[in-house]
């Protein structure tokens, strides 16, 4: 009996540490910080994992600073919530700060939380997800604090590649907080309540004198559109979380693992007769991109990536007859499509992306060339263009590039030509492809013969014309093998799942090195 009672007393004793572990920094904290519609660590991850899925772990593990004070501070959890469950019925781990403790702080203990996650999620081969909500460092513990976001950097470099990386920026992230989510490959903020920078503005006023409001210097909207450190800018800390969910239905668990394959509806066939007439008759005459990119794939849904940031090249992926792709594509509405150091930095390191978890690339290529310009020159864009040559050129998965309409110079080259080991390039009958435009062509090759012509004009207009029908079109390439076929743009679809499927046993590897050397 005396037995039979012991035990009762535990299980009541478990009951009430779970609750007390439950409360996180205690009820006036929790209703403070769910002002404004924000969520708390757990109801965020109640959203992102399927119903009853969440398992945690280390719920009762406590901070061991006696410092300031501290060793009266003691709440179950140290201010992080860990765990793992499951997304779409696939295994992901997960963090989630909890910032109505201490702040959210990041003490050795939190970090030690943390790393434990991410070791398992590395050994196992599944997906990681962090949701940051802190302060920052926790002052009270000095050195040791640091010491932890350096481990959890450490596990960040090591797991990329490996399996994939996700953050949700869901409050403050600040000094070096920042850096971890630099590092994982995708970034999500919540506009008007998440905000990020290396210094503050109060740091920055004193420095620099600049005065800055925290939304301006690090919000969603700020790092969404003219930094390009968040890939997306969500509504709500709800809308954040079911886009992650969204994003891990198109990536594989790691790197090992083929990408998603889901049913669908949309016939593999399905011609599409409004492509014929989306090229404009004048090569000068903008389309947009998006068109011809959701009327191609399936049930015509596109999850754009980066969609606010250099937005003269289009990344993100999509799906054809069921499979998960990678699409990049020029945007002529923005910069005519050309290229510049942001739209290179943003295809570049989603090609790397999709490189290295086996999700076939599909390119869109209208790009008259790189943006000329002293600020281009003068920031690196050699530089920065050459990361995206290196990553088309280092790519092993299936590359199928298809040139709708203008395809120059060094840009053609760059947007996954046949010279960059693509394994299947088509064109359609509207493809230019050439070293330049015929302006710029006549003017270098026949300068003088036209200074000398009696009717300039007339006489360069002719050049145009013939230069036009000589380079103006994709036979040449085509002739030359660099093409592998022209089609009717109704065939669009089609002609890419016939190449996806053709392509889905292609096995290519780089010679054996410990790493390349990518210009950075």
């Amino acid at each position: 009996m005396d037995a039979e009672i012991t035990t009762q007393a535990r299980l009541q004793d478990l009951d009430q540490r779970n609750e007390h572990a439950m409360l996180g920094g205690g009820t006036a904290r929790v209703e403070k910080h769910k002002q404004g519609g924000r969520l708390t660590a757990r109801e965020r991850l109640d959203v992102l994992l399927d119903p009853g899925s969440f398992v945690e772990m280390d719920r009762f593990v406590v901070h061991r600073c006696e410092n300031f004070g501290m060793n009266e501070n003691r709440v179950p959890g140290d201010g992080v919530v860990t765990g793992y469950g499951r997304v779409n019925g696939k295994l992901v781990y997960v963090y989630a700060q909890d910032f109505t403790v201490i702040g959210g702080s990041m003490s050795r203990t939190q970090a030690n939380k943390i790393c434990k996650i991410m070791d398992l999620a590395l050994k196992n081969g599944a997906p990681m997800v962090g949701l940051n909500d802190s302060g920052g460092a926790r002052i009270q513990e000095g050195v040791e604090s640091l010491g932890g976001y350096a481990d959890i950097f450490t596990r960040n470099v090591t797991s990329s590649g490996v399996i994939p990386q996700i953050t949700g920026i869901m409050g403050p992230c600040a000094g070096g907080a920042v850096y971890s989510p630099s590092i994982t490959d995708f970034v999500f903020m919540v506009k008007n309540s998440s905000y990020m920078f290396v210094t503050g503005p109060e740091v920055i006023k004193a420095v620099t004198h600049e005065e800055v409001t925290k939304e301006a210097l690090g919000g969603a909207t700020t790092h969404a559109s003219k930094s390009g450190v968040a890939h997306f800018a969500c509504e709500n800390d709800k809308h954040q979380l079911l886009l992650i969910r969204e994003l891990l239905s198109f990536l594989p668990s790691n790197n090992l693992d083929d990408p998603p394959t889901l049913p669908t509806a949309d016939r593999p066939d399905r011609i599409c007769e409004t492509l014929n007439t989306l090229i404009p008759d004048s090569p000068k005459k903008p389309y947009d991109m998006l068109s011809l990119i959701t009327e191609v794939v399936d049930e015509s849904y596109f999850l754009e990536v980066h969609k606010h940031f250099a937005q003269n090249i289009i990344v993100g992926f999509a799906r054809l007859n069921g499979r998960s792709v990678g699409i990049v594509a020029n945007q002529p509405q923005i910069l005519a499509g050309c290229l510049n150091i942001e739209a290179s930095r943003k295809a570049a390191r989603f090609i790397r992306f999709c490189d290295a978890f086996n999700i076939p690339i599909i390119s869109f290529v209208d790009v008259p060339g790189f943006l000329p310009g002293t600020e281009q020159e003068w920031n690196a864009i050699i530089t920065h263009g050459a990361k995206l040559l290196y990553a088309y050129a280092e790519a092993t998965v299936p590359k199928i590039t298809l040139v709708t309409r203008k395809a120059y110079g060094g840009a053609y080259i760059v947007m996954g030509s046949k010279l960059l080991r693509s394994d299947i390039n088509l064109a359609y009958p509207t493809a230019e492809i050439a070293v330049m435009g015929a302006d710029g062509a006549v003017n270098v090759i026949f300068q003088k013969e036209i200074a000398k012509s009696k009717d300039p004009a007339a006489e360069r207009a002719r050049l145009v014309k013939d230069y036009e029908e000589k380079f103006g079109n994709p036979y040449l390439s085509a002739e030359l093998g660099y093409t592998d076929e022209v089609i009717e743009p109704a065939m669009t679809r089609k002609r890419l799942i016939d190449s996806l499927e053709m392509l889905k046993n292609k096995r290519e590897t780089n010679p054996p090195k410990k790493h390349g050397n990518i210009p950075l």
